[in-house]
């Protein structure tokens, strides 16, 4: 067994875009040791699910991470990006792993709700907002590495290449730089590393584009490095590699937009403030908080439910309405989660627009502002050139995710490199929540 585990989130990877992978310069390099499988995600197919749920082998209705946000009942405000990880409500693998041998080493690296987690070396963004402006900042732990690796690198991480209009590889480069040093340096027994950047094109432009291509070769050397910064540690060979994804992208052609549906049939309400209009969640009989192709529906007015339910699956570009009954069928009946869950149409997505003219838009519609946004905002990927703007136009999106996998989209994928992984049975298809014991057994025999 290997002594070493490092995991490879790599955003949006499908199958068919892990097979081009495979092919490139470095990583064939490690095909005649590597299996590979699709995997499964788990539901909704976004980000924070599905890192929850491949490190602590559970689905949402069990470690809570039901979205990207979340919806607080108590102070009716939505929250969009919390890192905390007293959040998950459930163990991750490296905690299990330290659990079993207290000498195992352990670091992530830019992973979700890891922000005051339980390793031994946690870098995390945690922009910290002034009166002078947005410091860009990130949370570390032990305290200073992250300066240590600002100053051994060269420069600090940029927020402006990880999320916007101007996110590029550059961000997945200062990372996996950050991962290499850490290695070199710290030799950690476990590592999860989230490699952001193969996800922005193809939200921009779709997962089919050529310009998807160009991203998976930057993806391809940056695993040659760290494979040269494996051999210059002296572990090569009893490292194990883990790449894998949360999700894959659909093709989209436009977007559904649940908050004027419901408040052009009276069940939204807003407020308007300085001739903007924000939304009410107090006075709603319902809302729709909306992340890519899902959408968590909370009802304040219990007759309102059946009625948006019957709404919500007349309209055009919403697949799927789920109940109770449909909500613990796909394992997200979870205190959390909205009263109903509504899935788009494969070729659409979700958008949280409420407001009917430009000029009643709310003043962080046109902004990048991740936190205050009741949903997912993907055009805060483009920007007008003439007023600096966000454009308030959903149809320039070409790749969603957060349905469930179907024809030839949507699914995740894996893929295991070393010595070690020839005696892990892999299926044809593995599901989400049973690469937590996979990783675990990977390591359970290493002497560390």
């Amino acid at each position: 067994m290997s002594n070493y585990l490092f995991c490879f989130d790599i955003v949006g990877l499908s199958p068919t875009l892990l097979a081009k992978l495979q092919k490139m310069e470095h990583v064939s390099r490690l095909a005649p040791q590597s299996r590979t499988a699709d995997m499964e995600p788990v539901f909704p197919c976004l980000t924070l699910p599905g890192q929850a749920s491949f490190f602590t082998g559970t689905w949402p209705a069990e470690h809570g991470i039901i979205a990207n946000g979340f919806y607080d009942r108590d102070r009716f405000e939505v929250s969009f990006w919390d890192q905390y990880r007293t959040l998950v409500q459930a163990r991750p693998v490296w905690e299990r792993l330290k659990e079993k041998n207290s000498n195992c080493k352990t670091a992530l690296l830019f992973c979700q709700n890891t922000l005051y987690g339980h390793a031994d070396m946690i870098v995390t963004p945690k922009p910290m907002h002034t009166d002078e402006g947005l410091v860009q900042w990130c949370y570390s732990k032990p305290v200073g590495l992250y300066e240590q690796l600002c100053g051994d690198l060269g420069q600090p991480f940029n927020l402006m290449d990880y999320w916007g209009p101007f996110a590029s590889h550059k961000s997945s480069e200062w990372i996996m730089a950050a991962a290499q040093n850490v290695v070199v340096n710290h030799k950690p027994n476990f590592m999860a590393v989230y490699i952001p950047h193969l996800d922005y094109s193809c939200q921009k432009y779709g997962p089919e584009n050529p310009r998807v291509d160009e991203d998976l070769a930057v993806i391809d050397r940056l695993i040659g490095g760290f494979m040269e910064s494996l051999e210059k540690a002296g572990i090569l060979e009893q490292s194990t590699l883990c790449l894998f994804s949360e999700y894959s992208l659909f093709p989209v052609t436009g977007a559904v937009e649940p908050n004027k549906i419901l408040r052009r049939n009276g069940f939204l309400s807003v407020r308007t403030i300085n001739g903007k209009e924000y939304l009410d969640f107090e006075m709603s009989r319902a809302f729709a908080m909306v992340d890519h192709q899902a959408a968590h529906i909370f009802i304040n007015d219990r007759t309102a439910l059946d009625p948006v339910k019957k709404l919500l699956e007349t309209t055009d570009g919403v697949d799927q309405v789920l109940d109770n009954d449909g909500k613990k069928a796909h394992h997200v009946d979870h205190p959390r989660s909205g009263d109903l869950v509504a899935v788009s149409d494969p070729d659409k997505w979700f958008a949280y627009y409420w407001w009917e003219t430009k000029e009643a838009a709310p003043d962080f519609a046109e902004h990048i502002d991740i936190h205050r946004k009741p949903g997912y905002d993907p055009v805060e990927l483009f920007m007008n050139k003439e007023t600096f703007k966000i454009p308030l136009k959903p149809g320039l999106i070409k790749g969603s995710h957060g349905a469930p996998p179907s024809g030839g989209y949507g699914m995740a994928a894996i893929m295991l490199w070393g010595k070690g992984v020839r005696q892990i049975a892999l299926p044809q298809v593995v599901k989400t929540v049973d690469v937590s014991d996979i990783l675990e057994k990977l390591l359970e025999t290493a002497h560390v």
